[in-house]
């Protein structure tokens, strides 16, 4: 039988893949997550997901394994996770009545060997008053996010359109991910 695991510790990345009702394990990875000034977001995303994949699929070799990253970029600017609260309104006034882009990279190492691939998402926010963001930053939410928002939650609020993968903005885009699971020898009900 085969393994799928999961080497993320990402609750949304979790609950995105019990989506395909598929039994699987989840191994986070410690990697470093540091890129070169100047890397180009996909590259980012595409290399992170990899190194994260890699790093479990060392110790199970059997397996199917899933790394995702997430990166949200405004401009020429990556926004990843907020440090403080005041990094998070500033990312957030940031985005304000702006279209960014969500790049989810992800990879898959088994047997077969891997499979590496990035989605682009484009996500325009409202205006957003002050008060409003500083309402958001009391729920919590954005403070384990890229951008400093959580499109499937209290964030969707702050969302006018959305262009691309909606799953992929949450962290993990299911339809893709599951044809280039199919693509690399793994058994799908489907």
């Amino acid at each position: 039988m085969q393994t799928l695991i999961l080497a993320s510790s990402s609750p949304r990345r979790k609950e995105l893949l019990e989506i395909l009702q598929l039994p699987f394990e989840i191994k986070s990875s410690d990697v470093d997550e540091n890129f070169e000034p100047g890397t180009k977001p996909a590259e980012v995303v595409m290399e992170l997901a990899k190194r994260k994949a890699d790093a479990v699929f060392q110790d199970h070799k059997d397996s199917y394994v899933i790394g995702a990253d997430t990166v949200v970029v405004l401009g020429d600017a990556i926004l990843g996770k907020p440090h403080d609260e005041d990094d998070a309104f500033t990312m957030l006034r940031s985005l304000s009545g702006k279209q960014h882009s969500v790049f989810t990279g992800v990879s898959i190492v088994s047997p077969q060997g891997t499979t590496t691939f990035f989605t682009e998402t484009k996500v325009l926010f409202w205006e957003l008053a002050d008060e409003e963001i500083k309402a958001y930053l009391k729920t919590g939410e954005p403070f384990d996010k890229a951008g400093a928002y959580g499109i499937q939650g209290f964030g969707s609020m702050l969302v006018k359109e959305i262009h691309g993968d909606y799953f992929a903005v949450v962290g993990l885009p299911v339809s893709q991910t599951v044809r280039k699971l199919k693509e690399a020898g793994f058994n799908l009900p489907m």
